[in-house]
């Protein structure tokens, strides 16, 4: 198994499609055996699932995420743990003991026209701030 999680500065970065790096765990015999950070080299939305693939990715850790990045990853059969916030490291850990808490449903509900339904509010375009239920609130 191979977990991905959307990171910067240790933490679950929170917009998919906006995301520069991500850290990968190896996983054997349900536990953590090797973690590697990789830079995106400036792949985004859509991309992503493919990249994520390419590097024998199985899982995905994430925050907020748009219909169209979910729909890649379920093309590569990648399987989605969105709505999580927190230490990537903690994330990676409580996933592997069952106790994960992530939200099956997480989206940004709120893009109003942004390409690949991916969030697209990290930073630039909107001040930094995300609303609605980019963080997997309801």
């Amino acid at each position: 198994m191979k977990i991905a999680v959307t990171y910067e500065d240790g933490r679950v970065f929170q917009h998919f499609g906006h995301t520069k790096s991500f850290k990968l765990y190896d996983v054997e015999d349900g536990r953590i055996t090797g973690a590697a950070v990789v830079d995106t080299q400036g792949s985004g939305h859509g991309a992503l699932a493919g990249f994520l693939k390419r590097h024998g990715v199985d899982t995905l850790i994430c925050g907020g995420i748009g219909e169209g990045a979910k729909n890649a990853l379920a093309g590569e059969n990648i399987a989605l743990y969105g709505g999580v916030s927190g230490g990537a490291d903690r994330a990676a850990e409580d996933l592997l003991a069952g106790r994960l808490s992530f939200d099956p449903d997480a989206a940004c509900g709120h893009h109003d026209g942004h390409e690949h339904g991916d969030c697209g509010h990290g930073g630039q375009e909107h001040g930094g701030s995300c609303q609605g239920n980019c963080h997997g609130e309801m």
